[in-house]
């Protein structure tokens, strides 16, 4: 499974801002769900001013019980927390 070029950008993006000490953590909305989100964003300027990049947000509560990571053996897939062998 390929990662696609816009989140290639964003990585780089990241460690940029990370390597430059311009990192920022904000609270913000979800646009869709209205729910608070704690998003990493880039900071940068524009004539004087502050300008913020979001790059990602934290994930809430456990990340293990968020994200379901690749499968090694299906390059296509993923680990569900279903399946046999189930890391803990």
């Amino acid at each position: 499974m390929s990662i696609p070029s816009f989140a290639r950008t964003n990585f780089q993006t990241l460690l940029r801002a990370a390597g430059d000490g311009n990192l920022a953590l904000m609270e913000c909305l979800d646009a869709v769900t209205g729910t608070a989100r704690y998003v990493i964003c880039a900071v940068g300027r524009d004539d004087g001013d502050f300008v913020f990049t979001p790059v990602g947000h934290l994930a809430d509560g456990n990340p293990y019980d968020v994200y379901l990571p690749p499968d090694p053996e299906d390059p296509n897939g993923f680990v569900h927390p279903d399946a046999p062998g189930e890391m803990p």
